[in-house]
């Protein structure tokens, strides 16, 4: 038996719902309906980079990085697929800059959704300490 399964339907149009565990994700390609693909691979990838952030922050001894908070962007080419992603990564803990780097490092290697995309789309990453 597979890890992880799932269940994509069509009725008419580009729009689908994906069962999910207990769960429906809706996804349209026209965005009329739902985000589009590109736009929910993202928000994924920083859902799963958020929590990898606090993992590594107490890899490191920092327990409390209170609010954390991740503006995701991505560039799309000519033929609207994902080119480039950045994360400003804004953190409510007032962090030194080595620390920081360090956590985000680490969070890189404990995010399953980084670990599965090629290089090239691994997102550039910016941590903005005492940020709220």
């Amino acid at each position: 038996m597979a890890d992880i399964e799932t269940s994509t339907v069509s009725e008419e149009g580009y729009a689908c719902t994906s069962q999910v565990g207990e769960f429906d994700l809706q996804i349209d390609a026209t965005d009329e309906t739902g985000p589009n693909p590109n736009a929910a691979l993202i928000a994924t990838y920083a859902s799963c980079y958020l929590p990898a952030f606090r993992v590594g922050g107490s890899q490191r001894g920092e327990e409390e990085l209170g609010k954390v908070q991740i503006d995701a962007t991505a560039e799309l080419d000519d033929d609207d697929d994902i080119a480039a992603v950045a994360f400003d990564v804004h953190v409510e803990a007032d962090l030194d800059d080595e620390t920081a780097a360090d956590i985000a490092e680490r969070a890189e290697g404990i995010c399953h959704v980084h670990s599965a995309l090629r290089e090239e789309l691994h997102a550039d990453i910016s941590v903005y300490t005492g940020a709220f």
